[in-house]
């Protein structure tokens, strides 16, 4: 018990780690001054979309109004009429108006994957008409499917067995957590399809689960805090409901990459409980994998140096393969993207020259493991020691001995 809770402080630490090495809150502000622009877009679409079906009449307002009411906090009751304003303007504008406001719902899409990727690495994102079928996909079938669900959600919590005074027992509480179920259904979807990565669909659902709970916990702290603390009414007076809204878009999407960082090292739980190794031991086992796939007429990737033992995340592959590129030691596969082979003869490019070439420091003979499983380990681990003791023989002098000039005479 107390190594499995040892093991979840472990991970949530880097899960923590990984969110701050990733630059959430600077995306999370990008995200938030996209969306500024790109909601009034995204909702006129969504209603034309919407209106287009004689069935679907008058859904989209309903629809705004159970978001407004369900997902953001009272503070947003002002800047939905505004909104609503907007988005009644906006349906009387020319074809050159809407397509800006085509391009400008398309750009917050961009956006949205491009964080996403970084965020699973992703080196190659979608192109051309992948990327443009996907985004259309989202604009013209998304406020349908989203209408549809709606109508169902609307018939069913009719039924007599629901509502009304013969209702089953618990019939309410069941659906107050109908918001609940929509969210995860969303923030699910959003995980599984974004990134341009296979996103197992039992993590996208954990990581849309604990989304969700985690959304519906900030909307009612972020409530309480506007009863309890009215002071921004003295600061901003008329004008504070928006930046309280603009603060609320920055907490949600904050939540959203952070559970994104959740579902993108759910599928890598070995990598964090491995122990830090430095960085040149890393390198070496890298170029030791390589060089034996390649004498088999094999390409390396990621996978493969796991199965030797080597548990890389992606981020520190990406960053090995980027310094072995710029030394023009390993170069893509013909085959494929993510495949790697070795490009240059080992025979003729010394470990001197790599440690030298070598962005990261030697490591210390004190930090080094006893034993590890590589022939070449011995030999360098002993090289290392004997280069320590080499340097405290040529540098052991104080500062003091150094910078008399009698030192030098």
């Amino acid at each position: 018990m107390h190594e499995r809770l040892q093991g979840l402080i472990e991970f949530w630490r880097y899960l923590i780690h990984r969110f701050r090495a990733d630059k959430a809150s600077g995306h999370a502000a990008a995200l938030t001054y996209t969306t500024l622009f790109a909601v009034v877009p995204m909702m006129t679409v969504s209603f034309a979309m919407l209106s287009a079906i004689p069935a679907f009449e008058g859904m989209g307002e309903r629809i705004q109004l159970f978001v407004f009411h369900n997902f953001v906090p009272s503070t947003g009751e002002a800047v939905e009429a505004y909104l609503r304003n907007f988005i009644v303007q906006a349906r009387h504008l020319t074809w050159l108006g809407v397509a800006f406001l085509a391009v400008t719902a398309f750009s917050m899409l961009v956006t949205i994957e491009r964080v996403f990727n970084e965020i699973w690495r992703v080196r190659k994102p979608r192109r051309g008409v992948t990327r443009f079928l996907l985004y259309w996909a989202i604009l013209s079938l998304g406020p349908l499917l989203l209408g549809t669900g709606f109508a169902v959600s609307t018939y069913i919590t009719s039924l007599a067995l629901l509502s009304g005074p013969h209702a089953l027992p618990g019939a309410g509480a069941v659906l107050k957590f109908m918001p609940l179920l929509f969210s995860v259904a969303a923030f699910t979807l959003i995980y599984s399809a974004v990134p341009n990565a296979r996103v197992p669909p039992r993590h996208a659902l954990v990581g849309g689960a604990f989304t969700a709970i985690l959304f519906e916990a900030a909307k009612s702290l972020f409530g309480l805090y506007v009863g309890l603390f009215p002071g921004y009414k003295l600061i901003y007076g008329a004008f504070a409901t928006v930046p309280l809204f603009l603060l609320w878009i920055y907490l949600s999407w904050l939540i959203v990459l952070f559970g994104a960082e959740l579902v993108c090292n759910l599928s890598s739980t070995r990598l964090w409980r491995r122990k830090a190794m430095p960085r040149l031991l890393v390198l070496l086992g890298v170029l030791r994998v390589m060089y034996e796939r390649q004498r088999k007429g094999e390409a390396t990737r990621l996978v493969h140096l796991h199965s030797a033992g080597w548990l890389l995340p992606e981020d520190e592959w990406e960053e090995l393969l980027a310094f072995l590129e710029r030394e023009q030691m390993v170069c893509r596969s013909g085959a494929s993207d993510e495949a790697w082979v070795l490009c240059r003869d080992l025979g003729s490019y010394s470990l001197h020259r790599l440690l030298n070439r070598c962005p990261w420091p030697l490591p210390c003979p004190d930090s080094l493991p006893a034993t590890l499983d590589e022939v070449w380990y011995a030999p360098l681990r002993e090289a290392l020691l004997r280069y320590q003791a080499e340097r405290e023989v040529l540098f052991g002098a104080s500062l003091a001995e150094w910078l008399k000039p009698s030192h030098f005479e």
